[in-house]
């Protein structure tokens, strides 16, 4: 059972591209609900609301523990949640992912864009949707960057946490979920 925080962001759009690739999936609200999952995904939306959802919630603490042991997908503010470093401004996270990564960093909404990135994940171009989307402006030793845009990665690995800067759920290019969905079932990671 793979749950998918909903709390803010696309939760229904991850929910509904991981049930379309035949994954059993619950949307979750409660801490108590991830006792009963295998994974989560942590979807976009304004990563500094989730810190507070989650602290005054008695969230925190249980998720961070969950994603230090349990296969984790986030995008755009879940990528920030997940990384050890945060700037633009600093903000604490849940810290399980070796990058370093700015906020806002291709700036407004009005910013937004689509855009292709060479991948790891398949000869073809990724598509990718930047809503207001973090900056990766760094990796540590154990990070496997899976695609870049621009000389920068936009979407990485690190053991059993997979992180994206961009939106997969709003494309019609299923691989960065088939991706997650193999981390899944292989446990951890896929290789």
């Amino acid at each position: 059972m793979i749950g998918v925080l909903a709390i803010q962001g696309d939760y229904e759009a991850h929910k509904s591209r991981l049930e379309q690739l035949g994954a059993e999936v619950t949307l979750v609200r409660k801490p108590e609900q991830l006792d009963a999952i295998d994974a989560i995904v942590i979807p976009g939306g304004e990563s500094s609301t989730f810190l507070n959802f989650l602290e005054e919630h008695g969230f925190l603490e249980k998720l961070k523990t969950f994603v230090s042991t349990k296969p984790v997908f986030g995008t755009c503010a879940g990528a920030i949640l997940l990384a050890k470093n945060v700037e633009n401004p600093p903000q604490r996270s849940l810290g399980v992912l070796d990058i370093r990564i700015r906020r806002n960093a291709y700036g407004r909404q009005l910013d937004s864009s689509i855009r292709e990135a060479k991948t790891k994940l398949g000869e073809m171009p990724l598509e990718l949707v930047f809503i207001r989307a973090p900056k990766i402006v760094s990796t540590g030793k154990g990070v496997e960057v899976l695609a870049t845009e621009s000389g920068d990665p936009v979407l990485v690995r690190q053991g059993r946490i997979m992180a994206a800067t961009f939106h997969p759920e709003l494309s019609h290019d299923t691989r960065v979920h088939q991706e997650f969905l193999k981390m899944v079932k292989n446990g951890h990671q896929t290789r």
